[in-house]
């Protein structure tokens, strides 16, 4: 992974295309791709690929930021310990990653 100044994203935010956004995770996250190919396998029909286009830009949004992907990260973990105080507290932060990342890269319909 390419390394970022100090709270600067690693690339640009790509725009929301399949090809865009294949390219961006190939750079930044390299070992996802087998799960981006295989996911735009199963995008079949408007509706699917719109998703597939919206979570995948979500993802890259992320993952461009390495302080928020390790956040989302060590969130993700804490939601596994088996306590179920932590697992509804490391829900709700992951949450407010997930929508603040969906708020920047989806545009509002007018």
């Amino acid at each position: 992974m390419t390394i970022s100044a100090a709270g600067r994203p690693l690339i640009p935010q790509p725009p929301a295309t399949v090809t865009a956004l294949r390219q961006a995770v190939s750079h930044i996250a390299p070992a996802a791709l087998p799960a981006f190919t295989g996911e735009l396998d199963q995008a079949a029909g408007p509706a699917p690929l719109r998703r597939f286009i919206a979570q995948w830009a979500v993802y890259v949004h992320i993952q461009r930021h390495p302080e928020l992907a390790a956040d989302l990260r060590r969130w993700e973990d804490a939601a596994q310990s088996g306590d179920a105080a932590q697992a509804r507290a490391a829900a709700s932060a992951i949450g407010r990653i997930l929508d603040g990342a969906h708020t920047d890269v989806i545009p509002r319909p007018m």
